[in-house]
């Protein structure tokens, strides 16, 4: 799978894995697991000498993951569709609150319009939708010059930013 990571587009090994119980056994190699399948597997999982992630979905409560949250490699944050922005609220948390520096990776309904918004938020690394060209998804960063806002990525907003004469 290719995904974009750090504004690159890049070969991947992670496999996402979405339903757990129709998966057995689990995959060797670097899979992400639903939150769910690893807080209840836990022990056994970190046996493992492998690293380990996680995805989760906006229902999710940011907090559960705090006890392992230096565990994981990556989180991945589901976009099941356009319209659910709950996922951004868990990349800012991640960043700003919870000083989470792995990877954070955005999966689901991902499309070139939301990474320049999404990338502000603390994500990093993007699986876009299948039915997408990823090569066309990297002109999704270019779309501003300048963002108004603070936000994951730049704490100072626009106004603070000006310098006056």
């Amino acid at each position: 799978m290719r995904v974009i990571k750090n504004k690159s587009i890049i070969d991947d090994s992670w496999s996402l894995i979405r339903d757990i119980e129709n998966t057995a056994p689990i995959p060797n190699g670097d899979v992400i697991l639903p939150l769910a399948f690893w807080q209840a597997n836990r022990d056994e999982l970190l046996k493992s000498k492998k690293e380990h992630a996680v995805w989760i979905d906006g229902s999710t409560e940011t907090e559960s993951l705090l006890i392992d949250i230096e565990s994981f490699a990556i989180i991945a944050l589901d976009f099941p569709v356009f319209k659910d922005g709950r996922s951004y609220s868990h990349a800012r948390l991640l960043r700003e609150r919870y000083k989470y520096e792995g990877e954070l990776r955005a999966i689901g309904d991902v499309l070139q319009d939301q990474l320049f918004f999404m990338e502000r938020c603390g994500i990093d690394c993007f699986q876009i939708r299948d039915d997408k060209d990823i090569k066309q998804a990297l002109e999704g960063f270019k779309g501003f010059s300048t963002s108004y806002q603070a936000a994951a990525d730049d704490a100072i907003p626009i106004f603070k930013r000006r310098k006056f004469k």
